[in-house]
């Protein structure tokens, strides 16, 4: 619970600087209270923080995976605008199964958002350690491992790095 509490808070305080722009002192005892009240409150329902592998390096995994997601959402973006302005261009939308090595609940829920995120791509459902995604050019024949490398490689292999 200490750890969830501690999780929470920080991550409270931190929206709550983002937010007013300022470190004056009033705002941050403000803050404080604001996301210690937040915290205590919630705490109960949080469980999903559990995941959450605390390392030194967590802010760096943190700027990895997010380096990772908008390098995918902007050349996602621009081959779906390729796509639309390109009327012969073939689009072979298809629904594929894709496997994860993710095992915790937060970990497969973050990929899944990811995916749905990065234009071209939908997660429709998850089962398991497997994801169908909504993919807007798969070759006829696609196999599981290579759909797996495609859409889910780059995403998974930063979030093992924080998420159980």
């Amino acid at each position: 619970m200490t750890r969830r509490f501690a999780m929470t808070f920080a991550g409270l305080l931190f929206v709550w600087i983002l937010l007013t722009g300022t470190l004056a002192v009033q705002e941050i005892i403000v803050g404080i209270l604001v996301a210690a009240g937040t915290a205590a409150i919630s705490i109960r329902h949080l469980q999903w923080l559990d995941d959450v592998m605390l390392t030194p390096l967590l802010p760096l995994h943190l700027g990895r995976y997010f380096f990772t997601f908008f390098k995918a959402l902007i050349f996602a973006n621009f081959d779906v605008a390729r796509r639309v302005v390109t009327p012969g261009m073939a689009i072979r939308p298809a629904v594929v199964r894709v496997h994860t090595e993710l095992h915790s609940d937060l970990g497969k829920l973050w990929l899944a958002n990811s995916i749905t995120l990065t234009p071209g791509t939908l997660t429709v459902d998850l089962d398991g350690q497997e994801l169908l995604i909504h993919w807007i050019d798969a070759t006829p024949g696609t196999d599981l491992e290579t759909a797996t490398r495609e859409i889910v490689a780059g995403f998974e292999k930063v979030l093992k790095e924080f998420l159980k």
